[in-house]
């Protein structure tokens, strides 16, 4: 027979699932915070928000991940002039 999953598990799985909805994950202590991250990045949710999210709550351990795995946000260039005019 097939034990549960703990309530852990299932609470990070309805936070991946309402990500978007978050402001801040500060909160959250490092192991939890690392689990989701980890989450977000197997269901291929990680979306610029969603880093900046996780870096904003400013935790070595996840700063660091990211780092490690080369994630980095891309700023897009905007033209600074047009050659036609509207």
């Amino acid at each position: 027979m097939r034990t549960p999953p703990s309530l852990l598990s299932l609470s990070i799985d309805s936070a991946l699932l309402n990500l978007s909805n978050f402001s801040d994950l500060s909160p959250l202590p490092d192991h939890i915070l690392l689990d989701l991250f980890l989450r977000t990045l197997k269901a291929g949710k990680l979306t610029e928000k969603i880093l900046m999210l996780f870096m904003a709550t400013g935790k070595d351990e996840v700063l660091a991940l990211i780092q490690s795995l080369n994630i980095q946000l891309i700023t897009p260039v905007l033209p600074t002039r047009c050659s036609e005019k509207f």
